[in-house]
């Protein structure tokens, strides 16, 4: 059966902007609407942002480009997408993605939703999108994603 989110959900305290390694996000669908099925959260980067390559032992993530260009990588293959194209990343496979254009809009789906605690639990309240990103420790940052069973694979990926 298809339910509708209720009508809250958009606005709500989870859509709240947040920065995470200098990029703004937002939890679209929180997995607490979802019973920890998946969750959706929003990405805004600009040109040249790149997470360090990861694992995520426990999700599987889906990448829809809304804006901008995007390099995707995904164990040792490089996807180049645009606005309307989606990539997958896999649990347990190392990945990570390279804004080229001057900013770049993503939606993310993570199944199931745990580690979207991991994002907001290490953000910092965004406010006006003209504010410069907020500084953020990448150490402490990577500390805490033991416990959500993310780890780093390598560096981020280069032009």
């Amino acid at each position: 059966m298809i339910q509708p989110f209720p009508d809250d959900t958009f606005p709500g305290a989870e859509s709240e902007p947040f920065w995470f390694l200098g990029g703004r996000a937002r939890i679209l669908v929180p997995g607490s609407r979802t019973g920890g099925t998946l969750s959706v959260m929003e990405f805004l980067d600009t040109a040249g942002h790149a997470p360090p390559r990861h694992i995520h032992d426990d999700e599987d993530e889906v990448w829809l480009v809304l804006d901008g260009e995007v390099s995707f990588f995904v164990a040792d293959k490089r996807l180049d997408l645009h606005a309307g194209q989606i990539a997958h990343g896999p649990r347990g496979v190392p990945h990570s993605y390279l804004v080229r254009s001057e900013s770049a809009r993503l939606a993310v789906v993570f199944g199931p939703s745990r580690v979207e605690q991991w994002f907001s639990a290490n953000g910092t309240p965004a406010g006006r999108l003209d504010e410069a990103p907020a500084a953020f420790d990448i150490e402490s940052i990577l500390a805490s994603a033991d416990d959500f069973h993310v780890k780093v694979a390598g560096p981020p990926p280069t032009a």
